[in-house]
């Protein structure tokens, strides 16, 4: 079985993000949408309420599961007998970045990152730019699914 994992903070999922959670579906028997806990960083989401939001944005996709993990990649991607991480690339800085983490990753455990191309479409989108609109009153619906613009929307008070 060709399982792979998806990481990221999803704080919140954004369009773009489901864009990669799709296509990298299509490349494997089962893909794990994974979480990452940082203790130290505070989101405007809790871990709870994301997983909450990616199962139901990936609910049409019966190959995808989603999860949480404190601690390495590599090392959930061991105990969880999983031999690929699948990222989006959405620039030049995001390479560079990539390149030395999937390479660090591979000599930590032999784990292979496929980085993946985004769709144009979607380039210029991030959780930290639809957060940053989202707080100071913007339009960012065309930037997420339904149930994170409902979600982010009353998390400011609109």
């Amino acid at each position: 079985m060709r399982r792979a994992v998806c990481p990221g903070s999803y704080d919140p999922a954004t369009n773009g993000h489901l864009d990669v959670i799709e296509r990298a579906s299509r490349l494997f028997d089962e893909l794990v949408v994974l979480v990452g806990v940082n203790k130290s960083k505070k989101g405007v989401f809790e871990i709870e309420e994301r997983l909450e939001m990616l199962r139901e944005i990936t609910a049409k996709l019966p190959n995808v599961r989603v999860d949480a993990w404190e601690g390495l990649l590599v090392d959930y991607c061991r105990e969880h007998d999983i031999a690929a991480i699948a990222k989006g690339l959405r620039s030049v800085s995001d390479f560079d970045y990539e390149l030395q983490m999937a390479q660090m990753n591979r000599e930590l455990t032999g784990v292979e990152t496929l980085l993946m191309a985004n769709n144009p479409a979607f380039g210029f989108v991030s959780s930290s730019l639809v957060k940053e609109i989202a707080a100071l009153g913007g339009d960012f619906e065309r930037f997420v699914p339904p149930i994170v613009f409902e979600r982010l929307s009353a998390k400011f008070g609109r």
